[in-house]
């Protein structure tokens, strides 16, 4: 990237206006430094994304309460989610979160976290399908699009974008910043169209029951009816994906 480039993408991240008068007072050398940080953030390598994730799953883990090996909502999971390890290039991590709340996330790094409370209104290849729907969100780089929007505007770019490949420790305040901007914004309706794709094809795939992607969801679009929970605040509209996923069972 040129001097001139830099300095104007520099420019429109800060927020500045180049014929401002406050352009003036500006250090010209740490300007130039964001500007290299801000190119980083939108070429992170592999292993700093993963790094990155591996610190924001840690740190959930840490606040919520997760079900041993041996609770039965762990044995459950355990069982519906056999012979998935792996997955299109992912090596899975799943654990269940004992809270009433109705949710679930993956994360670029295989993690994947199913919330009791889901578990309870929904059925096993429901379940499935909700876990195909967050790897559709990771597969089709909505994870990693949303961590660098993120940076673009957060000081946590030095810390993750790091010259050594590698992300740098970052504090539990920015990462739990972090999570809610990359992991828990509202999702787009083409996002969500994309994700409800590719759980269709996981269903197939693996022989589970590709009616569930219709059931739970039209489950959720009864639940809107009542009290909102947080998986229908980040995955809008479940009665039209629903309609949307009945001419894709057959």
């Amino acid at each position: 990237m040129d001097r001139r480039k830099l300095l104007t993408l520099v420019t429109l991240a800060s927020g500045v206006s180049a014929v401002s008068p406050v352009w003036a007072q500006f250090d010209l050398g740490k300007m130039l430094d964001a500007g290299k940080d801000l190119a980083k953030s939108e070429s992170l390598s592999d292993e700093e994304l993963k790094s990155t994730f591996d610190q924001m799953s840690a740190e959930m883990d840490s606040q919520n309460q997760v079900a041993p090996a041996g609770n039965p909502y762990a044995k459950r999971l355990a069982k519906l989610t056999s012979g998935l390890g792996t997955h299109d290039g992912l090596k899975m991590n799943f654990k269940v979160y004992l809270t009433p709340e109705i949710n679930a996330f993956a994360m670029a790094n295989g993690t994947i976290r199913v919330y009791s409370g889901l578990m309870d209104k929904f059925t096993d290849d429901e379940v499935r399908y909700v876990i195909g729907h967050e790897i559709g969100h990771v597969k089709a780089g909505h994870t990693k699009a949303r961590i660098q929007t993120a940076l673009r505007t957060s000081a946590l770019r030095n810390a993750v974008a790091s010259s050594n490949g590698k992300a740098g420790a970052i504090a539990s305040s920015q990462l739990g910043d972090l999570f809610e901007k990359v992991v828990r914004a509202q999702h787009s309706q083409s996002n969500e169209r994309e994700a409800d794709d590719y759980a269709m094809g996981f269903m197939k795939a693996k022989r589970y029951q590709p009616a569930a992607c219709v059931t739970a969801l039209e489950k959720l679009a009864a639940m809107s009816g009542g009290d909102s929970t947080s998986f229908l605040s980040t995955h809008p509209s479940p009665k039209e994906r629903a309609d949307r996923m009945k001419t894709q069972v057959a």
